[in-house]
């Protein structure tokens, strides 16, 4: 499975529950997250991957300073995530 087929998957599924995904750019800031999930009552910073591709060094700097601040940082590699995220 590539990323697109499970940044789709998730855009679909966040979309059935009234929900909605922004893609992100980041000025300026390294390792951010890519895209917004923005569900009823809560929103969620999301890192999407291929099946079994890490994180970067400066990405986990960078999800570890948002998760300091209160923000819900995942790092989604599977539609087994996306399922979580989405309960």
């Amino acid at each position: 499975m590539r990323e697109r087929d499970i940044e789709n998957y998730l855009v679909n599924r966040v979309k059935a529950l009234g929900g909605e995904v922004r893609k992100v750019k980041w000025i300026g800031r390294r390792g951010a997250p890519d895209r917004l999930v923005m569900l009823p009552g809560r929103g969620i910073w999301v890192e999407l991957k291929a099946p079994r591709v890490r994180a970067q060094a400066h990405q986990i700097r960078e999800h570890e300073r948002m998760r300091r601040m209160g923000q819900v940082v995942f790092l989604v590699d599977s539609i087994e995530i996306v399922e979580r995220i989405c309960e």
